[in-house]
């Protein structure tokens, strides 16, 4: 049965109201939690961006029966070493309940730490050797590395039971593909069918058959259409350019300057915006038969305690029959 998650944006809300809004999605039946792992925020208009690994400590204490995902770029802000640890903990403290997802990052994240923001392919291989150092630390070697990134003598002594799995984050079929071959799953973004069609077929022909899928689906939904339309362009129109555009920006401001050319209409085919919750209903359902395990809502508008309630009761029951 596919497990409804609710995605929890840190760009968007602070820490202590992404807590609360958890709390009330765990209430209202949601079985899982998707983190954001920001340092900026996509726009100015956002405003926020929480540390997710402080917040993911107290989210699964405050929700014992959620499991979470955290969406990860290790080898540059962060050090794989580190990351680790951190996932290790938070598995050791809350057993079976944590999946560590993973991808080759934005600039407008890791750019901050002045080191040389690699080309995709570099960054592909730098992610792979971070991936190859969690596992080895996760199983108690102790690691030396010299690659794209460096680890001296470094082993993990407070180690789970049962590791996470490791997810792997792509937005085209050829990232996707990669992923198949040592990827534990994947992670992707909603999109026009046919599209996100092509993403899961590479991914299983790269080696991804059986392995679990998640959707992140980037929706808006409110009362009527228009504010609907309305709030999603307001929070959310930075964030439908390709994928070599969304990489390499640095700032919010570079991402707000090139977000004052899209218009409302223009976010359509990359947020499913409806007030007719039936329409969300068939677009989900078409994500379930596409093969995904776990479908993520993020409702891009800032209404999440409506959209809590709303799918709470009306939605989320019917996909559970599914």
């Amino acid at each position: 049965m596919v497990q409804i998650g609710y995605h929890a944006s840190h760009e968007q809300f602070k820490p202590s109201a992404l807590l609360k809004a958890v709390q009330m999605a765990e209430q209202a039946g949601f079985t899982l939690a998707l983190s954001s792992d920001h340092f900026h925020p996509w726009s100015e208009a956002q405003g926020q961006s929480g540390f997710a690994w402080s917040w993911l400590g107290a989210a699964m204490q405050a929700t014992p029966t959620l499991s979470y995902r955290v969406v990860c770029a290790p080898g540059q802000r962060y050090h794989p070493a580190i990351i680790a640890q951190a996932a290790a903990t938070l598995a050791e403290m809350f057993p079976d309940r944590f999946w560590l997802t993973v991808g080759s990052g934005q600039a407008l994240n890791e750019h901050i730490t002045g080191d040389k923001w690699l080309c995709k392919r570099d960054r592909n291989v730098r992610l792979k050797e971070c991936v190859d150092i969690i596992r080895a630390l996760w199983a108690g070697e102790t690691v030396t590395h010299q690659g794209l990134v460096c680890v001296e003598e470094a082993k993990l002594y407070t180690r789970p039971e049962t590791k996470p799995p490791i997810v792997g984050a792509a937005i085209t079929p050829q990232t996707a593909e990669w992923l198949g071959s040592w990827a534990d799953g994947l992670i992707t973004i909603s999109r026009p069918p046919e599209k996100l069609k092509a993403v899961v077929d590479a991914f299983r022909r790269g080696g991804g058959e059986g392995k679990p899928m998640i959707l992140k689906v980037q929706l808006s939904y409110d009362q009527d259409q228009e504010s609907a339309c309305r709030k999603a362009h307001q929070q959310w129109r930075n964030n439908i350019f390709k994928n070599i555009v969304m990489t390499e920006l640095q700032t919010p401001q570079q991402f707000d300057a090139v977000g004052e050319f899209i218009k409302p209409d223009e976010l359509n085919e990359h947020v499913r915006i409806s007030a007719d919750l039936q329409q969300h209903i068939e677009w989900l359902q078409k994500d379930i038969e596409l093969g995904f395990d776990e479908l993520i809502l993020h409702n891009v508008n800032c209404e999440q305690r409506q959209f809590i309630e709303v799918f709470g009761e009306k939605v989320l029951p019917i996909l559970a029959q599914q």
